[in-house]
């Protein structure tokens, strides 16, 4: 089957092979929240991300996947709705940038910095800091270990979606998260990069960089 990332709330969840690592896309709760569940190919290891809501049906989704890690992208409360129940369910230790930390309802086993690696199984994933929709937001980046190096994948919570940038409650946010997601996903990453956002359908950033001039001309 060919994933398209487009899931709604109540249906099916999506899967993607990608070289050395699964990834399952489920939608879940009434602010159309995404959990993603990554599983390492060769150990069946995973890490969720964003315990966001529903607990029973990322738990149906998680299924037999020992799941150690549950890395939240940020402290609103919408993307941890379920975090309790599943972190009690898998005994996962709960990961988060330490601005955002405090704000969630179990107590963060790993606070992580900008740059930081994450392990499961016999993949990696690297943290990256993108401050503005919340003072620590982190999006979720894999390359296979430099195999996908010329078209990763990234997983942005709410700092990046289809057509700008996340919500922002001040100028001075907006110019931050824009020159953060600017300057660490846009500059450093091909346009082949795979992004998947905190809420709807997936993008690339090849689809939106051409608009980055657009988005700080509308501003916040």
């Amino acid at each position: 089957m060919t994933y398209t990332g487009k899931v709604h709330v109540g249906g099916p969840s999506d899967v993607r092979e990608l070289d050395g690592l699964t990834v399952t896309k489920m939608a879940v709760g009434p602010m159309d929240n995404n959990a993603y569940l990554l599983r390492c190919a060769s150990t069946g290891q995973g890490l969720l991300i964003d315990a966001a809501n529903e607990a029973g049906r990322l738990i149906e989704m998680i299924g037999d996947t020992p799941v150690g890690t549950i890395v939240t992208t940020h402290r609103h409360f919408d993307h941890w709705q379920a975090l309790p129940e599943v972190a009690r369910h898998t005994g996962a230790q709960v990961v988060a940038h330490p601005a955002d930390a405090g704000e969630l309802p179990v107590p963060v086993g790993r606070r992580v910095e900008h740059g930081e690696e994450l392990r499961f199984g016999d993949c990696t994933v690297s943290l990256i800091h993108l401050r503005g929709h919340t003072p620590g937001s982190i999006a979720v980046l894999y390359d296979a270990g430099g195999r996908l190096a010329g078209s990763p994948h990234v997983f942005t919570g709410d700092s990046l979606f289809p057509g700008g940038v996340g919500k922002t409650t001040s100028p001075e946010d907006f110019t931050s998260l824009l020159t953060d997601v600017t300057e660490r996903l846009f500059e450093p990453l091909p346009d082949a990069t795979w992004v998947y956002p905190g809420h709807g359908n997936d993008t690339t950033l090849g689809e939106e960089r051409p608009h980055l001039g657009e988005w700080r001309e509308r501003g916040w």
